[in-house]
């Protein structure tokens, strides 16, 4: 093999990677989260969870992105491990659809694809139109890549030592093992499928060989989900455990098939003289297959995911993310990742105001009540809040320099704030909760008056909380009722300060006690400024995604 056939193939297989990795951008971008919306709502039916997996996965030319997704979607909470089972196999369905477009050999329109894509790309100004032209441009140049490794790899066919070397894959073991590599290194089957097609087409490697290798392929396509899952809770890792489950039976089954009868020579026969449509043949009926077989034992293989990773007791006080992965996961461009940051990032942060609104109802009680025992409890869940502005703030600018729309970018923007307006909230209440030890401390009284109007506050503030909190509600017109309750809250701090002064006029209110009242009073009037913030970022959000 010369110097210029290396450089031919190292230069098609960076063509094709790129363009694998440019169409299934392009498409995401394109439909991210439409696919999203669709594994959300659809999966409750085995079969039907299985076709959406499988049409989701044909669209964008990755089980690796749609494994990614559900293990994001299981992470949050939105999808059981049950309904992943179904998405899963469905997938590994869809991914077939590569090999079988490889396998139709439009090398010679391929330049014309590719030239139609980048003049979109180029050309046109609309948003669009440059993730379809991505799509196009992609998928030419994958062709183009495929032709230039075929033709740099067609001398190999007179070395002696690289023809033993493949031979020796017609060992199941080399060969499963072989494939599996070889596939994790790279982090995708459809790439790693098309390599080998390509190395059919020039008549190096047959079926026979092939085959195993095949096998060993859909095995190591896991790696991606395995990857995915660094971080994330319990359910998100037994997802993968399926996944490679799924992939290992489907394996033994088939390498048993190829030794024990001429599965091989019959495939062999459906395309004769067709090693690519060879391969995408046996790659299509290989997951067909296994899902039809596993389809009757879907919930056996969730249950033996739970053996694997049983539950484990959690300690109680541990600050932790629940819902966010690991920043390590994102440390690549990763399929997918706009669907987990979004949904996990939303989740992360209703956490968040739960324990604000938990703080907020405390904190009003301990400055009624000169109540310093409940001092700690707030300070450690101000702690927790802290925390996870820190943590939601760091992901969410990881992210979103990975974020390839201005959809995904328009709602991570929105969040960024919400959780900032959200820890400010939590800095109000520990201010009012503190309030009560320098209450205590000099012994200072409120008069009737103002304890009722401390009680209208807190009445207030949680029902304005809980307004945020409620996931039925209509975020536009929640914001109308909000902005209203803190306009409320504004009427109230003016009339309550004059109350106040009219106090101290009559020598009802102390010095000390009227500046903590109206220290208390700036912070109660915050409270509601940031949660009309908050209400405003969730009604872009909401405008966002219709």
């Amino acid at each position: 093999m010369k110097f210029t056939d290396i450089m031919g193939l190292l230069g098609g297989l960076a063509l094709f990677l790129y363009g694998m990795q440019m169409m299934s951008a392009g498409l995401e971008a394109a439909a991210g989260n439409k696919m999203k919306q669709i594994l959300e709502k659809l999966t409750a039916n085995r079969f039907l969870g299985v076709l959406v997996g499988a049409v989701i996965t044909a669209i964008i030319q990755s089980s690796s992105a749609t494994t990614v997704m559900v293990v994001g979607f299981v992470n949050s909470g939105m999808m059981t491990l049950r309904q992943a089972v179904w998405i899963i196999m469905g997938a590994n369905i869809g991914t077939t659809i590569t090999g079988q477009l490889i396998a139709l050999d439009v090398g010679a329109i391929a330049p014309i694809i590719a030239f139609l894509g980048v003049a979109v790309v180029v050309f046109s100004k609309n948003v669009k139109l440059h993730h379809i032209g991505n799509i196009f441009a992609g998928l030419g140049i994958l062709f183009i890549g495929m032709d230039m490794m075929g033709a740099a790899m067609k001398p190999l066919q007179n070395s002696q030592a690289f023809v033993d070397m493949l031979t020796t894959f017609e060992n199941p073991v080399l060969g499963i093992l072989a494939g599996t590599i070889f596939t994790a290194i790279i982090q995708s089957s459809s790439a790693s499928v098309g390599i080998l097609q390509a190395l059919s087409a020039s008549g190096i490697i047959g079926l026979s060989s092939a085959a195993y290798v095949l096998f060993g392929m859909n095995i190591g396509t896991c790696i991606t989900a395995f990857l995915a899952s660094i971080g994330t809770n319990r359910n998100a890792r037994r997802t993968t455990v399926i996944h490679v489950s799924f992939n290992v039976i489907g394996t033994c089954i088939f390498t048993t098939l190829c030794i024990l009868t001429p599965l091989v020579a019959f495939m062999e026969s459906l395309a004769p003289g067709n090693g690519p449509a060879q391969i995408a043949n046996l790659h299509t009926i290989f997951n067909i297959v296994t899902t039809c077989l596993l389809i009757p034992f879907g919930n056996l293989l969730a249950k033996f995911s739970e053996k694997i990773l049983p539950d484990v007791e959690e300690e109680d006080g541990v600050i932790k993310l629940q819902y966010l992965p690991s920043l390590k996961s994102i440390e690549e461009d990763r399929l997918g990742l706009s669907a987990i940051s979004m949904d996990a990032t939303k989740n992360e942060i209703h956490r968040m105001m739960v324990m604000a609104k938990k703080n907020i109802s405390l904190s009003f009680d301990a400055f009624m009540n000169r109540n310093t025992d409940l001092i700690e409890e707030v300070d450690q869940t101000e702690e927790y809040i802290d925390f996870l502005n820190k943590e939601i703030s760091k992901y969410i600018s990881k992210v979103i320099t990975h974020e390839r729309n201005e959809y995904g970018s328009k709602i991570l923007n929105a969040y960024f704030k919400i959780t900032s307006n959200v820890e400010r909230i939590g800095d109000h209440a520990i201010n009012i909760c503190g309030y009560s030890k320098m209450l205590k401390e000099r012994n200072i009284q409120f008069s009737e008056i103002a304890q009722k109007e401390i009680r209208e506050m807190k009445a207030i503030c949680d029902s304005l909380m809980e307004h945020l909190l409620n996931p039925e509600a209509d975020a536009v017109e929640s914001y109308g009722v909000i902005a209203s309750m803190e306009q409320k809250i504004d009427d109230m701090t003016k009339q309550y300060r004059e109350n106040m002064l009219e106090r101290i006029s009559k020598g009802t209110c102390t010095d000390e006690g009227s500046i903590l009242y109206s220290e208390m009073l700036t912070d109660f009037e915050r409270i509601g400024d940031h949660a009309l913030n908050i209400s405003k970022e969730m009604t872009e959000i909401q405008i966002a995604q219709q």
